[in-house]
């Protein structure tokens, strides 16, 4: 029977916080979000009845590509808004546990700027 703090040469490999090299980099996670934002809305046009579809689809491909980023011991949480660009303002908040040695986040803003009235703009707001 072993005792209880004997070293039997396993160790304890469980770790509650990333290395320094796997640390989130909130400029890393824009650039990722902004490429796809660019790549997956710059011809959509504002339609309400696709843009829970979009949303849901966007959430997940930014997800899935940060975590080929390779951040380990994060869970990500992606909030993607939609919205009709008509030259109003919005406010959004969000609230949530913190730990300021490990966590932060990175948002982007994306507006398409194409031809045509301003009722076909779309804009995007992306939290993670």
């Amino acid at each position: 029977m072993g005792e209880l703090g004997t070293d039997d040469g396993a160790g304890n490999t469980y770790s509650l916080r990333p290395g320094l090299q796997r640390r989130f980099k909130s400029s890393t996670v824009k650039e990722c979000i902004r490429a796809i934002l660019k790549e997956k809305l710059a011809n959509v046009q504002y339609v309400p009845e696709e843009m829970p579809q979009l949303t849901k689809s966007l959430s997940e491909t930014i997800k899935d590509r940060l975590k080929e980023e390779g951040f380990d011991r994060y869970k990500m949480v992606v909030q993607v808004v939609i919205g009709e660009q008509r030259g109003e303002g919005v406010n959004m908040a969000a609230r949530c546990f913190w730990d300021a040695d490990t966590d932060s986040y990175a948002h982007d803003v994306f507006m398409n700027v194409g031809r045509g009235s301003t009722r076909d703009k779309v804009f995007s707001y992306v939290l993670c």
